[in-house]
């Protein structure tokens, strides 16, 4: 199943220990209609504000994510959920309104032992200039990285060497080189040349699948 509607008691497994009392508040106060998500690899979070004639905020988080990521992703959704009540459609989505909002969301979840004191750190230095995602931040990306099951197949593209293919929103990929923060990669069917941030967590091609896709070219 691609989509997971949630309760809110269902909620608490997922976020940090000490945390969904916090996070409740923002249930109690807005209308949210919550929906995990588990086959989205470069958006982690979603939102939409309410359709014509409703009431309910539209908010969605990957629920793959590590119990820290996921409630980073869920309060980066509620500060667009409150910069959308302040200021409407007036302003960008992750224009300076957005940041403030989102510094102020997530700055009293710091300082309660929610996270672990690398984590924070990260976080800190992060909230400095929020990105739009925590992938653009390659040092909150490694640190919220540690936390991740050890399970799981993905690497990172700055790990993966070039000349080698990878996989990525189901298109194969060729890395050609390694920039400062990413890597420019050619997509094999196609030959386009893209950029791809070196954080991004891919699906490296083993030798045997590697050659079935250079014979099915």
């Amino acid at each position: 199943m691609a989509k997971q509607e949630s309760p809110l008691a269902a909620l608490e497994p997922f976020l940090p220990e000490g945390s969904f009392d916090a996070v409740m508040f923002y249930f109690r106060e807005y209308c949210i209609h919550l929906t995990l998500t588990q086959n989205r690899k470069t958006r982690l979070g979603d939102y939409r504000p309410p359709e014509r004639g409703k009431t309910a905020h539209q908010i969605s988080v990957n629920g793959t994510l590590n119990k820290y990521n996921f409630l980073i992703t869920l309060l980066h959704e509620i500060a667009h959920l409150l910069t959308y009540v302040e200021h409407k459609n007036r302003v960008a989505p992750h224009g300076p309104e957005w940041k403030k909002m989102f510094q102020r969301v997530l700055a009293p979840f710091l300082g309660k032992k929610i996270f672990p004191v690398d984590l924070e750190k990260a976080i800190s230095n992060y909230l400095k200039n929020p990105a739009a995602s925590s992938c653009g931040d390659p040092e909150l990306y490694k640190a919220l990285r540690r936390y991740d099951p050890k399970t799981s197949t993905l690497v990172p593209v700055e790990e993966i060497q070039d000349g080698a293919h990878f996989e990525l929103e189901g298109k194969v990929f060729e890395k050609i080189n390694q920039l400062r923060t990413r890597a420019r990669c050619k997509d094999i069917q196609s030959g386009r040349l893209y950029f791809v941030q070196g954080v991004a967590m891919v699906s490296p091609l083993n030798r045997s699948l590697e050659s079935k896709v250079n014979s099915s070219k």
